[in-house]
């Protein structure tokens, strides 16, 4: 059984990998997320991502500890 997928909105087009983190509350900081990262236990859409800096659009789903999480971001107008 899959686990359900959180939204989680944004303000902007774009968030690095590390804010989403943080925001979503799969880390508690900045620290934690960059270890995350480092050890390869944080996929991007299905795929270990290793940049804190990689940038997140709309759409794109976040996976770490068992929990996953899509980026909503403002519809362009």
């Amino acid at each position: 059984m899959s686990n359900p997928i959180d939204d989680v909105p944004i303000r902007d087009s774009m968030i690095r990998l590390g804010q989403l983190l943080k925001l979503s509350n799969l880390v508690e900081d900045g620290v934690e997320a960059a270890e995350l990262i480092k050890n390869g236990l944080v996929k991007v859409n299905g795929e270990i991502e290793d940049r804190r800096g990689r940038q997140l659009h709309n759409g794109d789903t976040v996976s770490v500890n068992g929990q996953t999480v899509r980026v909503v971001a403002p519809k362009a107008d």
